[in-house]
This record gives structure tokens, C-alpha cells and sequence, in this order.
């Protein structure tokens, strides 16, 4: 039920995972008609301009527009700002934007016609996703090149993907008997403006870091045993004198997850392990830290009305402001990215460190090595995939671009700061599931047992990927620990 209630990650993860249907409350229904009701007495009583609804856009704001032309100003918007270019946005994503374009469009400030956000619902709840492209958006007039894109198919154009085939917008609206919307003052406006391309990478970046964070700590635990190290530094004394959230739930993490392993318990003749292991509770923490800031921004933003002008019934007014510029998502998305690229940097030192033959290990952790090179390479695909993270963590934000012949002077560069992190967190997974490959060989090696929790993982994990006796096509393992790592479900997101 679309209502009030202000919405958080978990809830958005209960919708998204479950693939709940959705349906507008009573009172959201009465907000969206009250609104529209305001906007066309507004039109017909007021004599000044109105911008976008009776003007043109951006650096054409002062053209005023006849008002037999009002409906087909706002089509003709649409259509000459669908200009994305570049690979498809993901499935995933594009319902994420249909779901927060949704919620936006409910709290009754943007105008639009009821029955243009019930089409939005049918095509969330019936899996219709309109082809949206993932680049042309400078973040900053909202995401208006792809809310274009996802606007089209509501009046008949563009082009959606449904049961994994593509329709033409008329095509989908035809095959479920559904009449195209008629763009009515503002309505096009209100699509476009917004910043549901850069929040829905947003939240499924939220989502796979919450899961990407959980499997770190559970992986450099494996990784912590099998390179013999301290627990020591885990110690809730260390972590109280310098109290950052992240840092003594990381600690804590471990010491309940080692607490019945003997491999922690033995005796050991090192004083100290390298910062790769021994600093886990402060880079990891820290990352954590970073992603509740993001967490909280992102989830103000999915609760708030981005589109312009917001139209505001009790107050009689109708006001032009900036709600669709993209900084407080640009900021966090870069730092989601800074922050993410950060453990799979400290994860790919870890995988080092196993293969150097310390520890009682064998060199790259294999039998007879020499004749085998064992797990030489895959630290190499891993370093490879930690350096492009380092390029794709330069901040988008710090950038900005021109447009609109000056009237948009200042962007906020945050659809690209959103893609970016999506491939930074693409490949912290595959930084991530060659240290599993690493530390579940090393830890083969061991003797003694680790936890009864780890065991179980480990054993779960070589039904996938056996133990490697020789020398054999490592890419194989590599992409099936990957997939070890995909399938893995959260119950919920905290």
C-alpha cells in the first residue's frame, strides 16, 4: 500500500525481494486528485507565467506558451528529451525507478493525473519495464534523459521489455487494453524531474553493499584462521577506547563467529599479523560507517518529492525550486564507491598474503609447487579488478558541465556517480570471491577445525568448488564462486 509511511531500506527491501504488488492508499488517491484539482484552477485564474506548464523549459523558460498548446507541450517535452545512449539499464534497477517515480508522484506536491500513476502500477506490478539507457543524465534537472525514457511507454511510445521480449509502448498498452495517458499541464514535467535514475542505483546499490559488507566479514574470518592469525586485536577493549560504530560491530562480528574455533584458540609464536588481518575491525568499520551516511541520505531522498515546480494545495502556491538537483546523491554515491573500493582493496592484501608461502602454507597454496603454480594467477585477476575500482573511485561529483544554455550552470554529475559505484561493487564481488577461493585452500591445510559456523560455510561452498589438488582451469572456480557469492540471500537488510 502506497501511503505516508516513510519508507527505509529494509522496507524497500521487503517490496523489491518479495515482489510485492503495489496499490495507492485512500488518502494518497485523495492528495493526487486534490492537487491536480489546485494546479487547473491555478491555470485558468492565474494571468503570470507558470514555469513548464505554460512556459518553455530551462534556458526557454520565458516563452510563454498558448494555452491550447499546454497538453502538447508536455508531450513534445518528453519525446525530445528521450536521448539516452549506451547499454540498457538493468531490469532490476528500471523497477526500482518505476517504484520511487511512484512513491514521489503519491505524496500529492507534482500535479499529475491520477490515472498516470495508476499506469505507473500496472506496469510496476504486471513486470512491463520500459528500455531505459544508462547514460545522457547530468543529475542536476533531475535524471530527465532517463525518466524520459521510462515516461514514453505511458503515452504509447518508446519501448518496454516484458517476459523477456521487447514491445513498442502502443504494442504493451494494446496487449492489456490499456489507454495511453494524455499528457495534461505539468504532467510531463513531473516524470521528468526527478532523481529516480540516480536513487534506484542508489538503493540496489545499498542492497548489494549490505550483502557485500555481511560476506567480507564472513570471508576474512575464513581468511583470519587460515593464515593463523590473532584475535587479539578484536579485543572489545581496543575497540572501546577508540568507539566507532562500524569498527565494534566488525570486532564483535568475529569474536562471536570464532568464539568454539581451536584454530583461534592455539598457541602462536607471531606477536602480530599483518594490517591486512589485524585491521579488519578499522577498514571495515569504516566502510560501515561511510554506508550508514549514504543509507540515510538515499533514504531521504526515496521519501521526498524531486520534481519542479512542487505544487503546494493548503498553502495556495506553486513554487520553482531546485529538489531535483542531484548533490546529496552525487556526494554519497562517490563516497558509496570510495568506501566499497576500500574492501576490496584489503581483501586482495589478504589473498596476498596466503599465497606467499608464510604461515606453514605452501607457496601459492598447492602441492608440489613449481611443477603447479596452484593460485599464483587468480591474486593477479584480483589485483586487476582492485586497480579499476581505484580509477572508477575518482568522484564524479567534483565535476560539473554546463548546459542549457546557462541556465543549468551547475550539474551535479550523480547518474554517473551511480553507475560508477555500480560497477565498483560488481567488482568488490569478484575481489571477494577469490579470496573465498584462496582462504577456503588455505584453510584446507590446516589441521585443526574453525568454528562450527565457518566449517559449515566451507562445506556448503565445496559442493561448488571442490579443493584444488593440481593444476586445473581456475576461471572456472573463480566464476563459480562468484555465483557461490550471488546466490547467497539476506533475510533482510540492516
Amino acid at each position: 500500500m502506497i501511503d505516508d509511511k516513510f519508507l527505509n531500506l529494509n522496507d524497500l527491501w521487503q517490496i523489491f525481494s518479495q515482489n510485492k504488488k503495489l496499490k495507492l492508499s485512500v488518502k494518497s488517491r485523495e492528495k493526487i486528485v486534490k492537487a491536480r484539482r489546485f494546479l487547473d484552477q491555478k491555470i485558468k485564474s492565474s494571468k503570470r507565467p507558470l514555469y513548464g506548464i505554460n512556459t518553455g523549459f530551462g534556458a526557454l523558460h520565458n516563452i510563454k506558451i498558448d494555452d491550447s498548446q499546454i497538453n502538447q507541450l508536455q508531450e513534445n517535452l518528453v519525446k525530445s528529451h528521450a536521448c539516452g545512449i549506451g547499454e540498457p539499464v538493468p531490469d532490476d534497477i528500471v523497477k526500482l525507478m518505476l517504484l520511487l517515480k511512484i512513491l514521489s508522484l503519491s505524496k500529492g506536491h507534482s500535479g499529475v493525473q491520477l490515472k498516470t500513476v495508476e499506469l505507473l502500477i500496472n506496469f510496476y506490478n504486471n513486470d512491463i519495464l520500459p528500455v531505459v539507457y544508462k547514460q545522457g543524465s547530468l543529475g542536476a534537472s533531475g535524471d530527465l534523459v532517463p525518466l524520459a525514457h521510462l515516461s514514453l511507454p505511458l503515452m504509447g511510445e518508446g519501448e518496454v521489455s516484458y517476459q523477456n521480449q521487447i514491445y513498442y509502448g502502443k504494442e504493451i498498452l494494446n496487449k492489456f487494453d490499456w489507454q495511453p495517458v494524455k499528457l495534461q499541464a505539468k504532467e510531463g514535467l513531473a516524470l521528468l524531474n526527478g532523481t529516480q535514475f540516480m536513487s534506484a542505483y542508489g538503493v540496489y546499490n545499498l542492497f548489494a553493499t549490505k550483502k557485500l559488507l555481511y560476506i567480507a566479514d564472513l570471508i576474512s574470518a575464513i581468511s583470519l584462521e587460515a593464515f593463523n592469525g590473532r584475535i587479539e586485536p578484536f579485543d572489545a577493549l581496543v575497540q572501546d577506547v577508540r568507539p566507532h560504530t562500524g569498527q565494534i560491530q566488525t570486532a564483535a562480528f568475529f569474536r562471536d563467529i570464532l568464539d568454539d574455533s581451536e584454530l583461534i584458540k592455539q598457541s602462536k609464536k607471531h606477536v602480530q599479523d599483518p594490517y591486512s588481518f589485524r585491521c579488519i575491525p578499522q577498514v571495515h568499520g569504516a566502510s560501515k560507517d561511510a554506508v550508514a551516511y549514504v543509507e540515510q541520505t538515499i533514504i531521504n531522498e526515496i521519501n521526498a518529492v524531486t520534481d519542479n515546480p512542487l505544487i503546494f494545495p493548503d498553502e495556495d502556491k506553486i513554487i520553482s525550486g531546485g529538489n531535483f538537483h542531484g548533490q546529496p546523491l552525487a556526494l554519497s554515491l562517490d563516497m558509496l564507491a570510495i568506501a566499497m573500493s576500500e574492501i576490496a582493496n584489503i581483501s586482495e592484501r589478504r589473498t596476498y598474503q596466503l599465497i606467499s608461502g608464510k604461515r606453514g602454507l605452501p607457496a601459492f597454496l598447492v602441492n608440489n609447487p613449481g611443477l603447479n603454480s596452484g593460485l599464483m594467477i587468480p591474486q593477479y585477476t584480483s589485483a586487476s579488478a582492485v586497480s579499476q575500482n581505484k580509477q572508477l573511485a575518482t568522484p564524479a561529483s567534483v565535476d560539473s558541465i554546463e548546459s542549457s544554455n546557462g541556465q543549468e550552470d551547475h550539474v551535479s554529475m550523480g547518474a554517473n556517480a551511480a553507475t560508477k559505484a555500480y560497477r565498483v561493487l560488481d567488482n568488490v564481488q569478484k575481489v571477494l570471491a577469490i579470496e573465498l577461493l584462496t582462504a577456503a585452500q588455505a584453510l584446507d591445510f590446516r589441521e585443526l577445525k574453525t568454528s562450527v559456523f565457518l566449517q559449515n560455510f566451507i562445506e556448503t561452498y565445496r559442493k561448488e568448488v571442490p579443493f584444488i589438488e593440481e593444476d586445473r582451469i581456475l576461471q572456472k572456480d573463480i566464476v563459480k564462486s562468484i555465483a557461490f557469492i550471488k546466490n547467497m540471500r539476506l533475510e533482510n537488510i540492516s
